[in-house]
């Protein structure tokens, strides 16, 4: 757990919270993932008072960070915010998905209480954060915990806290090439493709697809960009973050492209294009960043991705702000 000096820690709070009134947004996140990264009592407080901030991109944004942390801490606040109708769905969904992050068996309660909420992300975040806190305390679960307890010498490829654990067989990831055949990516695919399976087993299924990593992969992954859940395309997008492949490109800027798509959708794919960084992909974050009528998470999720493509093309050592030694490398949310 990384320690910081008072100083600092007011400075990225006076950062995060736009004290000043004059803080550009990409800088406000780079705050935030300093402070996730920290991990202490202090640093989830500040990032809870952030959701009195007006932009749903950066509250979704908060959410996430709170789950990362894995704290039980956070759980009031996030129970707050998935409990308040008013709030942006995209917000209220990251604070479910955040509750099964953190897997405790109390949130199982007001998770349920949703599974008939008004909004459809909201219901089928609820509903894949249940089936995630219920594998966590199943002995397929336990075991894969107890696994990676032991493996303090490996280095997984993905550190993220996931709404859902790859498909059984390909947890620890990346797959190995001899685990790899023409028939797992397609039966992997046919999983992710089936509206009759309960979302959860889907989810299993992209996140296999992401171990296993190749073109092929991207292929089947993308081909999930026809699925009528907004909340399904966006974890896709996620992913392609994750991946950092450029065979996904084309898809995402297909997205970001698609005026009639969910702006939750389009925001994910902005921020996966800002972390892969090819040069063909900053003229399009430039475009939609600058198109005032767009919508305004797009608009700020394309600010916030040309910051990451920036850093991505430089040779700052991490993405934070002012406590590099303390920050872990950016991993923007779902």
């Amino acid at each position: 757990m990384a320690q910081v000096a008072n100083a600092d820690l007011h400075g990225l709070q006076a950062a995060l919270l736009n004290t000043t009134g004059d803080v550009p947004l990409h800088k406000r996140f780079r705050a935030l993932f300093t402070l996730k990264s920290l991990k202490t009592d202090e640093a989830i407080q500040i990032i809870s008072r952030g959701f009195e901030d007006p932009s749903a991109l950066l509250k979704h944004e908060l959410a996430y960070c709170l789950g990362q942390i894995k704290s039980p801490k956070a759980l009031p606040t996030l129970q707050a915010v998935l409990e308040d109708t008013s709030e942006d769905p995209m917000v209220r969904h990251e604070a479910a998905e955040a509750m099964g992050a953190i897997s405790a068996s109390d949130s199982l309660q007001i998770l349920r209480k949703h599974l008939n909420d008004a909004e459809r992300t909201v219901r089928e975040t609820c509903e894949i954060a249940i089936a995630k806190i219920e594998w966590d305390n199943s002995e397929e679960g336990k075991q894969h915990a107890h696994a990676n307890s032991k493996a303090e010498d490996i280095v997984p490829t993905y550190t993220s806290i996931d709404p859902a654990p790859p498909t059984s067989g390909l947890l620890s990831g990346p797959a190995k090439p001899d685990q790899i055949t023409e028939d797992t990516v397609k039966s992997l695919q046919a999983k992710l493709l089936d509206p009759n399976l309960p979302l959860f087993e889907r989810y299993r299924a992209m996140f296999g697809l992401r171990n296993i990593g190749t073109p092929d992969a991207v292929n089947a992954l993308a081909s999930g960009f026809s699925d009528g859940s907004a909340l399904f395309k966006h974890e896709i997008a996620f992913v392609f973050g994750q991946m950092l492949s450029p065979h996904s490109v084309p898809s995402l800027i297909k997205v970001l492209e698609n005026n009639g798509e969910s702006e939750m959708v389009r925001h994910e794919a902005a921020e996966a294009l800002g972390g892969i960084a090819t040069p063909e992909v900053l003229p399009y974050l430039k475009k939609w960043m600058s198109i005032d009528d767009s919508p305004r998470v797009v608009r700020e999720s394309c600010q916030v991705a040309i910051d990451m493509w920036e850093y991505e093309n430089s040779n700052e050592f991490q993405y934070a702000d002012g406590l590099g030694a303390a920050a872990s490398t950016v991993a923007i949310s779902a």
